[in-house]
């Protein structure tokens, strides 16, 4: 049941439209990374968390870090040129795990009950992802023309985290770095070697802030969480 988990924290928010690493950004006065941090600190499955970022935010890391309790269980790694090279930097950086898990800094809002099944699934099957099932209509377009309607009972909108023994993961990443293959997600890497990916039902909240307009939905699920709590 213990695992890893990297978290790609590298990216540069482009959409976000702020001028730098939105993970800074702040909901409810602290920055969206240290929110999706505790989740996995609070965690006591969670052994190591390999936080994948950019040189020049070296610096506010470390200050951001320096205030979490068990911040002795984070590790700090450079990201690469894409996505993808960045989580192949944090499998380098891990030792001694069964289970790795990768996760998005920008979902602050996953539930450790998640978590656990997918650590559970992976540890069973060898890989699984978090996804929900897909609510609105989905048309096939080409150059503005619908072309078809998609049957969407058996399509889901895929989430993370997503949970891999750390052999398969590993070896998914090695032969698409051999083949210059560039995924969409780790489970992508590891479809390609036929081996099956299972899906645990996540949660619609679990969103990526990704565009401005995220952030007020971010702002409503912190309310609705205050008034669970």
């Amino acid at each position: 049941m213990n695992y890893q988990v990297i978290i790609p924290a590298a990216g540069q928010g482009k959409r976000m439209g702020v001028g730098k690493n939105k993970l800074l950004l702040e909901l409810q006065e602290q920055p969206i990374i240290l929110h999706t941090i505790n989740v996995f600190l609070n965690d006591i499955y969670c052994k190591g968390i390999i936080l994948v970022i950019q040189p020049d935010d070296e610096q506010v890391f470390k200050k951001i870090l320096k205030e979490c309790p068990m911040n002795e269980k984070i590790k700090m790694v450079y990201g690469g040129i894409e996505r993808q090279n960045s989580v192949y930097n944090g499998l380098l950086a891990i030792e001694d795990t069964d289970i790795v898990l990768v996760h998005d800094g920008a979902r602050p809002f996953i539930k450790l009950s998640i978590i656990h099944q997918l650590a559970w699934t992976a540890s069973e099957k060898g890989a699984a992802i978090a996804a929900v099932p897909v609510k609105d209509t989905i048309k096939k377009v080409d150059n503005n023309q619908v072309m078809e309607t998609v049957e969407r009972s058996s399509l889901w909108q895929v989430q993370t985290p997503q949970a891999f023994r750390f052999a398969i993961l590993f070896n998914a990443h090695q032969q698409a770095n051999k083949e210059e293959f560039l995924g969409t997600d780790e489970a992508s890497l590891v479809e390609r070697l036929e081996y099956p990916v299972q899906i645990v039902t996540g949660d619609y909240d679990n969103i990526k802030l990704t565009t401005p307009e995220d952030l007020y939905f971010a702002e409503a699920i912190l309310k609705k969480q205050s008034k669970i709590h």
